[in-house]
């Protein structure tokens, strides 16, 4: 019910009424899988460095269908974040703009729900920007990958067991590759693989078993 009661201020509150579809049925069975680089981890001061998405259909991952940008922040790179996804200052001086990339960025999506893995961080990154441009935040429903992996894995789990969420991790127990981490379309891919995967283990009651799985190597084809 507050979930519905925010959406129906976000449509009253909307600017422009040409994002009108954002509040639109989505498509059955249809979700996009997104994921943003940034300069930093603070919402508050740090922004986006690279974004990308790709759209899931059923069980379906449309490869071919998907969204990526490289963004000209408004703030310098932090050297941490340089060492974890490798874009420098030259490397992002020649991005789009959030104003330019945005409408695309919400045209691609729709009114899809958005699954990602920690989406919470990458949806605020987001919102400072469409806040700013449209007046609201991202109406769309958001699905935590984690949070299916965790049920399955720990949702009858003792108290006190451990809890490990690791992206490569989550990756091994599902027998998955785990393909060059912290670009954006690698992530948003290797996510929406994971999302697949979880629900059809899900739909036929799988568990993950608790003990730890071997990473699976990653051989790309040329």
């Amino acid at each position: 019910m507050l979930r519905a009661l925010k959406r129906r201020l976000h449509r009253r509150f909307l600017r422009d009424p040409q994002f009108r579809f954002l509040f639109d049925e989505p498509p059955a069975r249809e979700i996009v899988s997104i994921d943003c680089e940034t300069t930093g981890l603070n919402p508050r001061k740090d922004d986006i460095v690279a974004l990308a998405a790709v759209k899931i259909a059923g069980n379906r991952i449309l490869a071919s269908e998907r969204f990526e940008a490289t963004i000209r922040p408004n703030v310098k790179l932090s050297p941490d974040a340089i060492k974890v996804h490798g874009l420098r200052e030259q490397d992002v001086a020649g991005g789009r703009s959030m104003d330019e990339a945005l409408p695309e960025f919400l045209r691609f999506v729709g009114a899809r729900p958005l699954v990602g893995y920690y989406l919470k961080f990458d949806v605020a990154m987001l919102n400072k920007h469409v806040r700013r441009i449209l007046g609201i935040e991202l109406p769309n429903e958001q699905i935590e990958v984690s949070g299916i992996y965790y049920q399955l894995k720990y949702g009858d789990a003792p108290p006190g067991t451990q809890v490990d969420l690791r992206f490569v991790n989550m990756l091994a127990d599902l027998g998955l590759p785990a393909l060059e981490q912290h670009d954006a379309y690698s992530d948003a891919l290797m996510t929406a693989v994971m999302y697949v995967t979880l629900e059809d283990w899900k739909a036929r009651g799988v568990r993950i078993p608790r003990q730890r799985a071997k990473p699976v190597a990653w051989y790309g084809g040329t």
